[in-house]
């Protein structure tokens, strides 16, 4: 069984994390903490790597052209 553990926050991040499972449709807490980490770094990376959520990559023709 995986360890679990106990943490403090306010009234209003309960209300935003219950607000949040309920829209997720998450089991629990905890996977809707797992999910905004795993949201966080995908738009971390996307940033890092030069991308913006909701456009396509380039096309081959595209970035061609982006070398002249």
């Amino acid at each position: 069984m995986t360890e679990v553990t106990t943490i403090k926050v306010s009234k209003n991040t309960l209300r935003g994390l219950e607000r949040l499972k309920r829209i997720m449709g998450a089991s629990s807490y905890d996977e809707v903490i797992r999910e905004l980490i795993r949201e966080y770094r995908a738009s971390r990376l996307s940033r890092l790597m030069g991308r913006r959520p909701g456009l396509s990559p380039l096309r081959e023709e595209e970035r061609l052209d982006a070398r002249d």
